[in-house]
């Protein structure tokens, strides 16, 4: 009689410690399957803004560089633009696309792309008279919390009004 209940009782705990593998295995399979998730929902990054939403604004000169802070945001995907501050926020290691375009009357206009505190690229524009643009892109590898952001260069001016002249955006390629 003893040696069934050993028996019945090695088999329980046999089917026990199969139950708690597959339960082990079944939570690894939800985690993989949870960071999948937040792979793809990071890899949805993408903005578009303006300076001015209504109304025309020109800005500058400064004699220092601004940084240009774009206030009517038509998309923001993955949340990674501050519309408060002007910055891009990388969040994910990644090769990144940014362009933006400059208007301006009868001035000077130059915005630069800055990376972290790295000037990158520069838009330029000197119109004498009548309306002006220029326009610049940029590819850039980026670390997780990186910024990117522009800022209007000295002595420059912009001009946007209701028609947004003068725009930001950028977007995630792919992650590395």
């Amino acid at each position: 009689m003893m040696q069934s209940y050993l028996c019945f009782f090695s088999e329980q705990a046999a089917k026990l410690k199969e139950l708690v593998k597959q339960e082990t295995e079944l939570e690894k399979q939800r985690t993989e399957i949870n960071n999948l998730k937040q792979q793809f929902q990071v890899k949805q990054v993408a903005f578009s803004a303006s300076l001015v939403a209504h109304g025309e604004v020109t800005l500058g000169p400064f004699n220092t560089q601004t940084t240009l802070v774009f206030k009517h945001v038509v998309t923001n995907i993955g949340n990674a633009y501050d519309a408060n501050t002007g910055v891009f926020t990388a969040p994910v290691k990644g090769a990144y696309h940014f362009e933006w375009y400059i208007g301006v009357h009868g001035s000077i206009a130059g915005a630069a792309l800055v990376k972290n505190t790295d000037h990158i690229f520069l838009a330029y524009e000197h119109q004498t008279n009548g309306f002006g643009t220029s326009s610049e892109g940029v590819t850039l590898l980026l670390e997780a919390e990186d910024v990117v952001f522009l800022r209007l260069w000295p002595n420059t001016k912009v001009f946007d009004n209701l028609y947004h002249h003068t725009t930001f955006s950028g977007h995630l390629l792919f992650t590395v």
